[in-house]
């Protein structure tokens, strides 16, 4: 005869999974995030690439800066001289002759005043950008030309030089690629907080679910409380570890597809790369970087979401069972809510300095192990001794969080109307029946 909380759990599992809700949301989930950073770069490419070769009438008080301006101005601008009145400029810009017109004061040349950028629409951070890169660069060119300034430091004064970071290892010197891990640990940060959040809420309506069709009472006839609990709480925590397998599975077969995919659209000769290199050589002299993400850390990762599931997911369900509705619970939710978040507060502190003393003790905090740890994983060689002992913390706390959690489930489950207060539920814990 099989356990009461084994039942429980294939029942949750299967249930879930068997959805075509789940079947999507697994599938379709990549893809959504996908699109969420790609979309807004794809749009942006679109709409400047319809604004390229805009007129721009320049009012030119100095005399000597339109030319350089227009040697300049490239494909995104096209520079003319102005040769109406402002006020007539402004009507042409309102009747589409203009893009906008430019106002580039003498006293620009003494180092004093700003030029003026009038236009009918604001144009966008990236047009503002440009102009203003477009105008100090010629500005600049001027002035040194005005003082005779050999082209020898001119060019000096035009260079710019680079830092490459190389990061120390066991095995040796290699690149740094602390920009790349730092995004990544906030994706994996992120999809744990949304991970964990999501799927404790499943629990949380399906208590109040229950307990709202009062089936609860007809299940607990025949199982505790507990076992009842920590069925559904295991069932939904193996649906979602599901997802999370999954994602990693795809994430990784896009990262090893990346790199074929890149190549097709790269001509080595332009990077003067033999045409028989390897991959690596290509992209690297292409300036591109295709992280790789360890076993280890996807497997701390999902150790990691689990326990922090669970010991969410346990407190979702105390609160569940002490309301009707999900409503009722907005005020309960906040000491479930705010531990959390606290984790989303600090990971600026955690990515600036990953072995810090504050981002250390933070990440064996149980409540914010599941999102630090795995953030500071990502960023730096965590001992495996401290993830062992971090995560050890938040498998005792789930332990001591599940208990707490059956003390209040085994008393809400059979209270209706009015929700407790916290009060009231401190009481839960320690009623004898």
């Amino acid at each position: 005869m099989h356990h009461p909380i084994w039942i429980i759990f294939k029942s949750e599992f299967l249930r879930r999974v068997r959805s075509k809700a789940f079947i999507l949301a697994t599938l379709l989930a990549p893809v959504g995030m996908v699109a969420l950073f790609a979309l807004p770069a794809v749009f942006t490419f679109m709409a400047l690439d319809g604004s390229d070769d805009e007129p721009i009438a320049v009012v030119d008080e100095s005399n000597r800066l339109l030319p350089s301006l227009q040697a300049r101005g490239g494909e995104r601008f096209r520079f003319v001289e102005a040769t109406a009145s402002r006020e007539a400029l402004a009507d042409s810009v309102h009747a589409g002759v203009y893009s906008g017109y430019l106002v580039l004061p003498e006293t620009l040349l003494q180092g004093e005043g700003q030029a003026v950028f009038y236009r009918a629409e604001g144009g966008g951070v990236t047009t503002q950008a440009r102009m203003q890169s477009l105008v100090n660069q010629t500005v600049q060119d001027q002035r040194l030309a005005d003082e005779e300034v050999p082209a020898a430091i001119e060019s000096i004064l035009a260079s710019s030089t680079s830092v490459e970071m190389r990061r120390l290892t066991e095995a040796g010197d290699q690149a740094d690629q602390t920009f790349v891990y730092s995004l990544i640990g906030y994706v994996l940060a992120f999809t744990i907080y949304f991970a964990v959040f999501i799927y404790g809420q499943y629990v949380m309506q399906g208590v109040i679910e229950e307990k709202s069709s009062r089936v609860v009472e007809i299940v607990v006839s025949s199982v505790r409380p507990f076992q009842l609990l920590m069925g559904k709480v295991l069932g939904i925590g193996a649906m979602g570890l599901v997802q999370m397998i999954t994602w990693g599975v795809l994430v990784a077969g896009a990262l090893a597809a990346a790199g074929p995919v890149l190549m097709l659209f790269i001509d080595p000769a332009s990077y003067n790369v033999a045409p028989d290199a390897s991959q690596e050589a290509v992209l690297d002299a292409a300036g591109i970087t295709i992280p790789s993400l360890p076993l280890s850390l996807l497997f701390w990762t999902l150790l990691f979401f689990l326990g922090g599931y669970l010991l969410y997911a346990s407190l979702f369900a105390a609160v569940g069972s002490a309301v009707e509705r999900v409503q009722d619970a907005q005020s309960l939710m906040y000491p479930v809510f705010i531990p959390l978040l606290i984790p989303l507060l600090v990971l600026g502190v955690v990515i600036e300095d990953p072995n810090g003393t504050l981002s250390t003790v933070l990440s064996f905090i149980p409540l914010f192990a599941p999102i630090l740890m795995v953030l500071r994983a990502a960023l730096t060689d965590v001992a495996t001794w401290e993830l062992i002992a971090s995560w050890s913390l938040v498998a005792l706390s789930f332990v001591a969080t599940i208990w707490i959690a059956s003390r209040i489930y085994r008393v809400g489950i059979f209270m209706y109307g009015k929700p407790p207060s916290l009060r009231e539920l401190l009481r839960w814990i320690t009623y004898r029946p």
